[in-house]
């Protein structure tokens, strides 16, 4: 069975922020770069339900995993 690979703008819609390319690179830009001792789902910035998303999937779901650390690259980068 070949795993799912999920868009970047679906991991945006399952924590409930706008999901839109616009958007995303806007939320990128805002957090970033987040510091390196910092977990990416202990950032400051989530809720404590997309906390606990960001967690439970890059622990328990590979088909998620590999999204969230999209998103944990994304948010380490020096912002432009």
């Amino acid at each position: 069975m070949e795993p799912t690979v999920h868009a970047f703008s679906e991991l945006f819609a399952q924590l409930g922020l706008p999901d839109d390319a616009a958007s995303i690179r806007a939320f990128i830009a805002t957090h970033a770069p987040l510091a390196d001792d910092v977990r990416l789902e202990e950032a400051p910035f989530w809720t404590p339900a997309q906390a606990q998303l960001l967690r439970e999937e890059r622990i328990d779901d590979a088909d998620w995993a590999i999204v969230v650390d999209q998103l944990n690259l994304a948010l380490r980068a020096p912002s432009h």
